[in-house]
């Protein structure tokens, strides 16, 4: 067995980002920016009135009441073909470009008007209630680095910046495999020996949440023809993940048979607890992740190796979140496998994280992952831990403290 650090390391030595592809600005949220995103124009193109008003000379009203003429109007979208001499202003409107000659704004509730007489009764200063041009962003200026997973905000900014297309990384395809002659699909019919497989629906919407196209090539028998006809089908993933079938039982078929196709195995079985019989390779060109069967083990692998993967095939730091929390209750001594506790979080009156680990720790509770907020990180010898205690917490996506 090799440590989890090890491993993760040599899987990721696996992976680099992957190529760019130019897609539409609608269809740009969630994914990773492959190329600095410039502004094409500056924002505000020109100096422009952040108020409903009167556009004036600071001078002319530095003293109030005063009384000024105007000699025009102008709103957004339009401009003043004029300039604003001495006792003059032009009614405007917000988000209309400040005439020639002015340089400040009175704001209409701070106004009389008569006619072309303006009595300003609210003294203005030099540039007040005035947008800069180019004070937002100037043309040729990064509004987005490369390397960042766009946001809702980062496509109305490069809309802004008269951006309509932008080179995103492509999106990682996944090939998903589940195995088992007793693994059944949800809604079919379940024999007496049988079980609902849940493990390729799982690391589907895991593979979706972070970035991924997931493909499922379905359920392979415990054959090694059912096993090379359906692995067949990844021949243009970005990465294989299989599901079961990875132990050492007679009938673990995966890692024969793919190493009958010519696969060639970096590693199998890991020092941690869930998820010993972890398996990684290459067949060909696609790399191979093979999990364990039992679906804790299968999400907590996944969580652990699988997530990493993607982010570092779209560009993203793969690096895990992890944070500290008190016990909820005492834990006991660990033995040479790194363990991760499924738990769930809440916080002290001092507002503490405080994790509570599940009485059952088996790796077939699916109901107790799908409850759990976080893992808790217990290294391999750890020393018996005591209420209260701190201790190291991987959150997990989709609970109450989400990543």
């Amino acid at each position: 067995m090799i440590p989890v650090a090890e491993a993760l390391n040599r899987v990721l030595s696996a992976f680099s980002p992957l190529p760019a592809e130019l897609v539409a600005l609608p269809d740009a949220l969630g994914r990773v920016a492959a190329e600095d995103i410039r502004a094409r124009l500056s924002q505000p193109p020109a100096s422009m009135s952040a108020m409903d008003g009167y556009a004036v000379r600071a001078e002319d009203v530095a003293q109030a009441p005063t009384i000024l003429r105007q000699v025009g109007e102008v709103q957004a979208g339009s401009a003043f073909d004029g300039r604003i001499g001495p006792g003059e202003t032009v009614r405007i409107f917000t988000g209309a470009p400040l005439p020639d000659g002015a340089d400040s704004v009175v704001i209409q509730e701070d106004t009389e008007a008569e006619g072309d007489r303006i009595t300003v009764l609210q003294a203005g200063i030099r540039h007040r209630h005035v947008r800069f041009a180019g004070i937002d962003f100037q043309a040729g200026q990064i509004g987005v680095p490369a390397g960042k997973l766009l946001t809702a905000r980062d496509v109305g900014l490069a809309a802004a910046m008269n951006v309509p297309w932008i080179r995103v990384h492509r999106r990682p395809r996944i090939a998903i495999l589940a195995t088992g002659n007793e693994v059944v699909l949800p809604g079919d019919p379940v024999g007496s020996n049988q079980i609902v497989s849940s493990n390729a629906f799982a690391l589907s919407a895991l593979v979706t949440a972070f970035g991924g196209v997931p493909f499922n090539l379905g359920v392979a028998l415990d054959t090694p023809e059912s096993l090379a006809e359906l692995t067949a089908g990844a021949w243009n993933a970005d990465l294989l993940v299989t599901s079961g079938g990875a132990s050492a039982g007679e009938y673990d078929l995966v890692r024969s048979v793919l190493g009958d196709r010519g696969m060639d195995l970096d590693f199998y079985k890991i020092a941690m607890r869930p998820g010993k019989p972890l398996m990684f390779g290459r067949l060909g060109d696609v790399p191979v992740l093979g999990l364990p069967g039992n679906p804790v083990s299968s999400y907590v692998c996944s969580v652990l190796f699988l997530r990493p993967a993607l982010l570092r095939m779209q560009g993203l730091d793969p690096a895990e979140t992890r944070l500290k929390a008190r016990l909820g209750v005492p834990v006991k001594q660990n033995d040479q496998r790194e363990d991760y506790m499924r738990a769930t979080l809440s916080r002290s009156p001092a507002g503490e994280l405080i994790a509570k680990p599940f009485e059952s720790q088996d790796s077939s509770l699916v109901s107790v992952l799908a409850r759990a907020d976080c893992l808790i990180v217990r290294p391999p010898f750890a020393p018996a831990a005591s209420k209260d205690d701190i201790v190291e917490i991987l959150p997990l996506t989709g609970g109450s403290f989400s990543l």
